[in-house]
């Protein structure tokens, strides 16, 4: 299971924010190319991009996204209100390995299927939930579909795979909810990316025996908590 450093963007700067809240961010840098470029100069061998001004209606960061995908020189995945077809085609034009769609994808999910069947394989469903239930709108609002029924509903589509943020948990480096992660990932048909709350190597290590493909981390990389580049195998667990 691999490390995934999280470069997520709110007013042109990357921050970390507490259980996505405005106005909590711990950690502001003002590059995010610079900022993406750093962890790739540390081995990071994928990179997750998160645009937040996009989630949150505030306009888009994909100028600087696409920069980021054209030149670190590992693998990317990108989310955060990406709500269209067009900027999901614009995305993996510009050379995304996996385009997250979460909102769209859980309200609309015949145009998930749609958008899936158009790039099998470089689609994410985002199913990010918040004790327990299905959360949209950039973690602002819930909506009235169950999990089980979202896995029933994106079981036979050509996923890339599903990325599941524990929202209860989200940078309050307390550690993760491994019952929550073990129930997610044992009954999700698609292969998870686990967020939230990743704080130790042993939350790491935990994702992995529970099946996660790989953890997205923020806070606890920028923080140094956690140095995934100092470990026997770098960036793996």
């Amino acid at each position: 299971m691999m490390v995934i450093p999280a470069v997520d963007v709110l007013d042109h700067k990357v921050v970390q924010l507490v259980g996505g809240e405005l106005g909590s961010q711990k950690i502001i840098l003002p590059d995010p190319f610079r900022t993406a470029m750093s962890w790739v100069e540390k081995g990071a061998p994928y990179l997750h991009l998160v645009d937040l001004d996009g989630a949150f209606g505030k306009g888009n960061n994909l100028q600087i996204f696409k920069k980021i995908i054209k030149e670190c020189g590992v693998p990317v995945e990108i989310g955060g209100g990406i709500r269209s077809t067009k900027s999901v085609d614009d995305l993996i034009s510009a050379g995304a390995e996996r385009v997250i769609v979460g909102t769209k994808a859980i309200k609309e999910p015949d145009w998930l299927s749609m958008i899936a069947d158009k790039h099998p394989g470089k689609i994410m469903a985002g199913m990010d939930t918040k004790n327990g239930s299905l959360v949209v709108n950039g973690w602002q609002g819930s909506y009235d579909v169950s999990v089980e029924s979202m896995f029933d509903t994106i079981r036979e589509m050509p996923l890339g795979g599903v990325l599941n943020t524990n929202v209860s948990v989200e940078g309050q480096m307390g550690g993760i909810d491994a019952d929550q992660c073990r129930n997610f990932i044992s009954k999700c048909p698609h292969r998870v990316i686990s967020s939230g709350g990743v704080t130790a190597e042993s939350d790491c290590k935990t994702l992995s025996r529970l099946g996660a493909e790989g953890a997205v981390v923020g806070l606890a990389l920028y923080t140094e908590k956690i140095r995934p580049w100092e470990w026997d195998r770098p960036w793996f667990s």
